[in-house]
């Protein structure tokens, strides 16, 4: 039986980053960019108004005041995405909008609120600077400007300056492909009737749902029986996968089952024990270099192992650097006890008040519980050499969720 710490180090140690791929812009976010965007336009390309108002020769209503307005003629309305062709000259202006080119002879830009339109000329109230409501060309980009770093894991904001540069395509890290296999003769599917000794499989849809939470691509391989020719062949098919997960079987006079088809199929085990509660039948290993996991049939441990060791896993292949969740200082809110040995991570609720952390139990943390992952926004780990945590005493908590 190993730690924690040396499982996630076996693990992370054999799992390769993926291949890249291009795809289309809006596929590409939440993706790892593996490649420099650099600029090849100006942003924006010419000056252009910062609102509505009307364009103007600054000094020709630096008098301008609402006992003494300045009255300019109006050449015409300028809308965004139309040039104008005329040149403003003195005691000229013209109407323009937010967005639109500033006209040629015009320096300024007064804003509509301080005019009052005159029939063909307009009074102005308020005098300008030069240059004042105007964007200047490359106020945002300029050719030759470095946008997106490789590296980067691509955001919305990512998704709107690639479309503002007209780049349609995107290359970045590709998903994990990855295969999900139940086991046992006990479970059903979710649209099969439930009869004595049967329960659902809820592992399988847990597991998928945490795949795809992260931007990874679940494999359902649904249901193999308690047969080595039913798990073969399901095994197998997995194989065509980035990863394989299994949840159940590997339990002390469940895996030996288990692992002889995994032998069978060419498995290098790296371990299956780990020091920790729930989740201590874990196994990990290889079959022709393709990551396999043996995750817990309970619930709650199969969906907390997942959270632990293969959620940094697919995170690694896909490209990020940020593969573990954030982890605070909290303080309990009430006593816990542990059976010193293995390290006990406790699904629980925790909330910020007044600069600090608190953290209370969801209940009952049996490694059946799902309910205590449903409740939960975190875990807490008690230490493997601690009997009793108690209240007002602190600890590591794991946030599930980070904006708590």
């Amino acid at each position: 039986m190993i730690s924690l710490e040396e499982a996630r180090d076996i693990i992370l140690s054999s799992i390769n980053i993926l291949g890249e791929e291009e795809v289309s812009l809006l596929d590409s976010l939440g993706r790892v960019i593996t490649e420099n965007v650099h600029s090849h336009l100006t942003v924006p390309p010419w000056n252009n108004s910062a609102m509505d108002g009307y364009a103007v020769i600054a000094s020709d209503i630096k008098s301008a005041s609402k006992q003494n307005p300045v009255k300019l003629k109006v050449l015409e309305d300028l809308p965004a995405g139309k040039v104008s062709d005329k040149k403003i000259t003195n005691g000229e202006t013209i109407r323009i909008m937010t967005g639109a080119p500033i006209p040629s002879g015009a320096d300024a830009v007064v804003m509509h609120e301080v005019t009052e339109k005159d029939g063909d000329f307009v009074r102005v109230y308020s005098p300008v600077l030069v240059n004042e409501n105007i964007r200047p060309a490359g106020e945002d980009i300029n050719v030759g400007d470095l946008l997106i770093k490789k590296g980067r894991l691509i955001t919305p904001a990512d998704i709107g300056i690639m479309a503002t540069i007209q780049k349609s395509k995107v290359t970045v890290f590709q998903k994990p492909r990855v295969a999900i296999l139940s086991t046992g003769d006990e479970i059903v599917d979710i649209d099969e009737p439930i009869t004595r000794g049967k329960i659902v499989n809820s592992n399988s849809y847990s597991l998928e749902a945490q795949v795809k939470d992260i931007g990874a691509i679940p494999l359902h391989l649904g249901i193999a029986k308690d047969t080595k020719e039913a798990l073969e062949k399901k095994l197998l098919s997995g194989l065509s996968s980035d990863v394989l997960v299994t949840s159940g079987g590997i339990s002390v006079g469940d895996f030996d089952f288990v692992k002889d088809v995994l032998k069978d199929l060419g498995m290098e085990m790296k371990f299956w024990k780990v020091a920790m509660k729930p989740g201590k039948p874990l196994a990990f290993g290889e079959i022709k270099g393709k990551p396999v996991f043996g995750l817990p049939g309970n619930p709650a441990s199969s969906m907390l192992c997942f959270e632990l060791f293969v959620r940094p896993a697919l995170l690694k292949m896909s490209g990020r650097s940020d593969i573990f969740r954030k982890e605070v200082i909290a303080e309990s809110m009430e006593d816990i006890k542990n059976k010193p040995g293995r390290r006990y991570f406790i699904r629980t609720v925790t909330s910020f008040k007044d600069g600090q952390y608190f953290f209370k139990t969801t209940g009952s943390q049996g490694s059946g519980i799902l309910t205590s992952m449903t409740l939960a926004n975190s875990l807490a780990i008690i230490s493997e050499n601690c009997s009793v945590l108690k209240k007002g005493e602190k600890t590591k908590v794991i946030l599930l969720d980070e904006r708590i």
